[in-house]
């Protein structure tokens, strides 16, 4: 999947890691909240970038720890990381939620059960809005943390608020 190679590429263009060192980054930069990523693709990912010539893992030892691959870019990986900014740069936007899914075929059901259903992804909304208002606020203060990381934090919060809105509607709709 061309994402997860950009963000695998990308990762190690900024700075040599292990395979366990992006996914940390993943989990800690909370990229799997906005990109379909697992902890099994980043490995899987990091040994077909490899066998690709993309990047290049080296042996090394630290202290009394064991062994472990560290990668970096090749000059390959290199171009196929700035051919990737560009394709998927160019690309139409598209927004995958699950629950619309819930939407689409609500009027299948009796207007109670849709009213719970809405209920229940409105609850959820409320619940990543809190998430993100946390994370914003402890990560806002800390220079590590890229301007572009907290730009997606915002655009997903942005996200949250206008569903919240949007439910409101259908839920006053349901009323009627």
């Amino acid at each position: 999947m061309a994402t997860i190679d950009l963000i695998v590429l990308g990762m190690l263009k900024k700075e040599s890691l292990s395979a366990y060192d992006i996914q940390k980054l993943v989990e800690y930069r909370n990229i799997s909240r906005w990109v379909k990523i697992s902890t099994p693709s980043i490995y899987k990912k990091v040994i077909q970038l490899e066998e690709k010539g993309l990047i290049k893992g080296v042996t090394v030892k630290e202290g009394k720890m064991p062994e472990k691959a560290v990668y970096s870019l090749t000059e390959a990986g290199e171009r196929q990381f700035e051919k990737l900014m560009m394709e998927i740069s160019c690309k139409p936007i598209s927004i995958f939620l699950d629950f619309n899914a819930v939407i689409v075929n609500l009027d299948s059901l009796p207007i109670e059960k849709q009213k719970s259903c809405l209920s229940n992804i409105e609850e959820n909304v409320k619940i990543l809005k809190s998430y993100l208002d946390e994370n914003i606020l402890a990560k806002e203060n800390i220079p590590e943390i890229p301007e572009t990381g907290m730009a997606v934090l915002q655009q997903q919060l942005i996200l949250a608020q206008a569903i919240e809105t949007w439910i409101c509607s259908v839920k006053a709709r349901l009323e009627n």
